[in-house]
């Protein structure tokens, strides 16, 4: 080996020793498997990074609850114990009611609209605002829109009244179903499935693509395509990791992740027409509900949430121009 083959692996050596020296890890909770386009997303945007930090941000994606509830992963990131995250309203929502404004029941029509107000004047205001939990907002994502899937036959609305309906427990989604006479029941998604085949639950507000996927269509009386609630997902870092990293990666961080939950928002039109293809091809009656068919129960949660929210407003006025 020539000396100047030896002097340029040494220098080679040198700079990927420096390089690896330079290297981070950070960890990214979710509560999504890693099947769910969530976690899919997180991975693909953590691959990104990597890449165009040159190695420097390595992010390690925790699925499935591995790092807590979101309430303990909330506390973890505001101690750094937990630097990123994709977190429901949920926490943000119960603590703060204009984080609930988005789950307003018909504020758009359809995903195209969810990701015009995602992208919009008072998601910016609240992505902002995230400050006030000691976080960095990065991008709003989202899941497919609600519809509802209940065990037995459903005709009208007056047939919801009194059903056991498994929701997450965020205030606004309690009081869309106390409206409707329902009796809302939070429970972990991943205990749904049984607690639905013996009864536990009458009912799910839910997606397509999660009834597909984990087969709640198996013990169904009824399909409710309605698409009255969006779900939006706050992609999220902890602010004392995120100001640990150099204005230069923390710039990749915030473009990547913006991009990547942008997009998938915007891919959710074609997934939910999928899925709901499939769901139509089984022996579950599916029927269509738009927001008349809810009657004056719309009517009365944007009644007692304008009050509750201050935001909503303004943020029905932003809908309305779409």
């Amino acid at each position: 080996m020539t000396r100047k083959t030896t002097a340029l692996l040494a220098m080679t050596a040198s700079a990927l020793a420096a390089q690896t020296a330079g290297a981070e890890e950070y960890r990214m909770g979710l509560i999504t498997p890693p099947s769910h386009q969530w976690t899919q997303v997180a991975e693909a945007a953590s691959d990104e990074i990597a890449e165009r930090t040159d190695g420097r941000v390595e992010i390690l994606i925790f699925p499935s609850g591995q790092l807590g509830s979101e309430s303990q992963m909330l506390q973890q990131l505001q101690t750094g114990a937990v630097d990123f995250a994709f977190l429901t309203l949920g926490e943000f929502a119960n603590r703060n009611p204009d984080y609930g404004i988005f789950l307003a029941p018909y504020l758009v029509d359809d995903v195209a609209g969810a990701r015009e107000i995602l992208k919009g004047d008072v998601a910016g205001q609240l992505l902002d605002g995230m400050a006030e939990f000691g976080l960095v907002g990065l991008g709003w994502g989202m899941a497919g829109m609600r519809m509802i899937v209940t065990a037995d036959p459903v005709d009208s609305v007056e047939d919801l009244a009194g059903l056991k309906i498994r929701t997450i427990p965020f205030a606004p989604e309690l009081a869309f179903w106390e409206t409707l006479g329902a009796a809302p029941t939070p429970m972990p998604l991943p205990a749904l499935y049984d607690a639905f085949a013996n009864g536990q639950v009458d009912g799910m507000q839910i997606d397509v693509e999660g009834t597909w996927n984990t087969k709640y269509y198996d013990h169904a009386g009824q399909i409710i395509i309605s698409d009255h609630m969006m779900f939006p997902m706050a992609a999220v870092a902890s602010g004392r990791s995120f100001q640990s990293i150099s204005e230069e990666d923390r710039a990749v961080i915030e473009e990547v992740f913006g991009q990547r939950v942008d997009e998938m928002v915007g891919a959710y039109a074609e997934i939910d027409a999928e899925y709901r293809e499939k769901l139509e091809g089984t022996d579950v009656p599916v029927l269509e509900a738009d927001r008349a068919w809810f009657g004056s129960a719309i009517d009365d949660w944007y009644a007692e949430w304008r009050e509750k929210a201050p935001m909503l407003e303004e943020l029905e006025a932003e809908a309305s121009g779409l």
